[in-house]
């Protein structure tokens, strides 16, 4: 595990680079979901297979930027499904963006899931791994990653970042919004996965929230590529994540590009959005 850890944090500094250098324009292509891929996204996929194509515990690699799984190593034991530049459309306003990692072992269900990073690209590079617990690394300026602290939620947060074309939500998905607010939360919302549950991370709780809409009935994240290793970083942090109902850890992919509505938080509000929920 600690070469694809290792592996990750190269590519990282690749990548970090490229943001900062390379061209921010789109190309000519869509991925699997229909999103005109930039150019960076691009350039982002293949550092990373390059740099997992040197790690032979890699069997596969599944990419959101990818229409299908690809082979790397036949004697290989994990398979690392990520998206290798989340948020990729706020690059040419300077937001932060990320890199997102899941590390498998027999499939690419929930349940499989034994490890996960993500990188966030920001004013400091900074990345996050859950395995036995959840550990804070930010770049130096040695290009080394220094461990930093330990990642753990508290048991209610303050902060509020809601996902999804509002004019889709449900009525009941809009009421308990409408009521967090009125407890005296504060939206924080980007419009990036990577960031945004960071925050939350980093300040001790609160609530993500993409749901199913009018427009898309399953949400528009990835399980493989986002919601599942990001399910498990708040579960390692003492949070939790849910679909509405039920523990997306359990949940399973009918395509490698399937997707899930999916809410994330510390256990207060992961409570709040069960009890709403269980109502509908």
């Amino acid at each position: 595990m600690q070469e694809i850890i290792q592996a990750i944090s190269v590519a990282a500094v690749r990548i970090k680079k490229a943001i900062e250098f390379s061209d921010t324009g789109y190309s000519e292509h869509t991925n699997k979901t229909g999103d005109t891929q930039l150019k960076l996204d691009i350039a982002s996929d293949l550092i990373i297979e390059e740099e997992f194509s040197k790690v032979p515990s890699v069997k596969t690699v599944i990419s959101e930027e990818k229409d299908e799984a690809k082979l790397l190593h036949e004697e290989g034991r994990y398979i690392v499904g990520y998206d290798p530049l989340d948020g990729s459309s706020l690059i040419d306003v300077n937001l932060a963006v990320g890199s997102i990692f899941g590390i498998y072992e027999n499939g690419m269900s929930g349940s499989d899931l034994i490890c996960a990073v993500y990188v966030v690209y920001g004013p400091r590079v900074e990345m996050v791994v859950a395995w036995s617990k959840v550990t804070l690394y930010r770049l130096n300026e040695s290009g080394k990653f220094i461990k930093i602290k330990e990642i753990k939620l508290n048991e209610k947060g303050k902060l509020n970042a809601t996902g999804a074309t509002q004019k889709g939500w449900a009525a009941y998905h809009k009421k308990l919004i409408d009521e967090i607010f009125a407890d005296g939360y504060r939206l924080r919302y980007s419009g990036g996965m990577v960031p945004d549950l960071h925050q939350i991370l980093l300040k001790g709780g609160g609530l993500f929230s993409y749901p199913s809409t009018t427009d898309a009935l399953k949400g528009k994240l990835r399980m493989v590529f986002e919601v599942f290793p990001f399910a498990f970083v708040f579960e390692k942090a003492g949070g939790g994540a849910i679909d509405g109902k039920r523990r997306i850890l359990e949940l399973k992919p009918s395509h490698l590009h399937d997707t899930t509505p999916c809410f994330f938080g510390s256990n207060e509000e992961i409570k709040r959005v069960l009890n709403e929920y269980a109502k509908h």
